[in-house]
């Protein structure tokens, strides 16, 4: 005869505050990643700083550069930057629902790491 042992779910203050916490690491994430291509614009196309963001902008949204590029390391940045991007947005979405899919796990009683 096994004993299960769950425990009672977080209270909604604490939960609240867990994915507040996630929600700050994955804008965290998207600032950083929005600095690294106004910075990468500004430096290899020489762009304007306003000009720079805007293009890291529409990249990050996947609408892809609003300016023309000119130069080979530019435009090698933005397509790298744009797989990048792509990648941020995964993962990003994933550290935004782990609070969400460990709770429902938790509510269900559903183990992950299960022994026996």
């Amino acid at each position: 005869m096994t004993t299960s042992r769950v425990r009672p779910l977080a209270p909604r203050r604490v939960y609240a505050r867990n994915i507040a916490r996630h929600a700050l690491y994955a804008g965290g994430l998207v600032l950083i990643s929005l600095s690294v291509g106004v910075l990468g614009y500004r430096g290899l196309e020489h762009m304007a700083w306003i000009d720079a963001l805007l293009n890291a902008s529409m990249i990050m949204g996947g609408m892809g550069p609003v300016d023309t590029l000119h130069t080979v390391p530019g435009k090698l940045f933005a397509s790298l930057y744009a797989l990048y991007c792509g990648l941020v947005l995964l993962v990003s979405a994933g550290i935004l629902l782990a609070p969400v899919f460990a709770r429902f796990l938790h509510r269900f009683h559903i183990e992950l790491n299960r022994t026996d």
